[in-house]
């Protein structure tokens, strides 16, 4: 278990303090939730007093394993800054930071390889919109096309253009991306494209023609739910609910 963050870094500022606790609930929960039962995949968090700087999880390590004190912190360039023998995975590290670095209006980025996601994002057509809580990502999902393992330069530029102005990128034949303006955020848009990746997975499974909401019940459903929480982030109240989850598996993912 690594040490708490007054030993490794004793110059730890609030905001960065901050942000490495609520970074590492997320890998805590996400891998309680089964998104992730392997040391590959990432999740990025810029620290928000020290926006040309941002947090990540080292190669190797489990996300079950992640703390606080154990993220990297990184230049928006890539360049890691901690001082410890770790490393991020170079695939992660390349389209991560082209996105914080591409987008200073985004604070989080997550990218899963999720059975249900993967299968979804192998299939023709993409995501579908099967009930109401995949309302909430309508006209908000984009795609982007394999390429190989994404660590090539050019690569990251093509993920932030496919991205534009949404929150949700199914990467064909890969995964799952999602973006935020908080950590809350970009966990929550991944809740609801994952949940929404498993019902269609489990609905093709039937022998049974499904029933896909039409377009226009689809966009007003994602309109109340837009009006409903205004220009707050996404989430809110959910993420709160899973920070004390965080606390309840293992609060020295605090340490």
């Amino acid at each position: 278990m690594a040490g708490s963050i007054a030993t490794l870094h004793p110059e730890t500022g609030e905001g960065e303090r901050n942000a490495r606790i609520e970074l590492a609930a997320a890998f805590r929960v996400a891998h309680h939730l089964g998104w992730n039962l392997t040391a590959r995949n990432h999740i990025t968090a810029r620290i928000p007093d020290d926006p040309e700087h941002f947090l990540m999880n080292p190669l190797g390590e489990g996300w079950h394993e992640v703390t606080a004190s154990s993220l990297l912190k990184v230049n928006i360039d890539g360049t890691v800054v901690t001082e410890i023998d770790k490393a991020p995975g170079p695939a992660g590290l390349n389209f991560h930071s082209c996105i914080l670095r591409s987008k200073p209006e985004l604070a989080c980025s997550l990218h899963i390889h999720q059975e249900a996601g993967v299968i979804v994002s192998a299939t023709e057509g993409g995501l579908r919109f099967y009930d109401q809580s995949a309302c909430a990502l309508y006209g908000d999902v984009a795609y982007h096309e394999f390429e190989g393992l994404a660590e090539e330069d050019e690569e990251g530029p093509r993920i932030v253009a496919d991205i534009g102005d949404k929150h949700a990128l199914i990467m064909k034949n890969h995964g799952l991306l999602t973006v935020g303006r908080t950590v809350g955020e970009a966990f929550a848009y991944m809740q609801r494209l994952v949940t929404a990746c498993e019902l269609q997975t489990r609905l093709l499974a039937l022998n049974a023609k499904p029933r896909e909401l039409p377009d226009d019940i689809a966009r007003h459903t994602y309109d109340q739910m837009a009006a409903r929480r205004g220009n707050k982030p996404f989430g809110g109240h959910d993420w709160q609910m899973y920070m004390r989850l965080a606390d309840s598996l293992d609060p020295l993912y605090r340490d």
